[in-house]
């Protein structure tokens, strides 16, 4: 789903905007659908842009929602679009640390 040229028509805010779908990172709907309208047609660029399925739970309770999203907005099936790169959480770590973990004094 890469044409950036259709035209998806303006953002009307729904009632249901308000509902929290990604819980770990505070992500409303309403969020999600705003984020198509400004231009973001992949998941990828969702997650870059929104932080979904960034969280602790990396995604096992929100990505399914927030492509139904994505979906619906593009007037698409689900499966036409491509799945997020997925990537380990990663975290800085101080060299004494790893030192350490060599039996290494530092």
């Amino acid at each position: 789903m890469n044409d950036r040229n259709r035209d998806i028509g303006e953002y009307i805010p729904a009632p249901d905007d308000d509902v929290i779908v990604c819980r770990c990172e505070e992500i409303t709907k309403g969020e999600i659908r705003r984020a198509v309208h400004d231009g973001m047609f992949t998941l990828t660029e969702i997650r870059r842009y929104l932080r979904t399925g960034m969280g602790l739970c990396q995604g096992q309770t929100c990505t399914k929602l927030v492509k139904g999203i994505v979906a619906r907005e593009l007037n698409v099936r689900p499966a036409e679009l491509r799945e997020a790169t997925g990537r380990a959480p990663m975290r800085p770590i101080e060299m004494n640390i790893l030192a350490k973990d060599r039996g290494e004094q530092g």
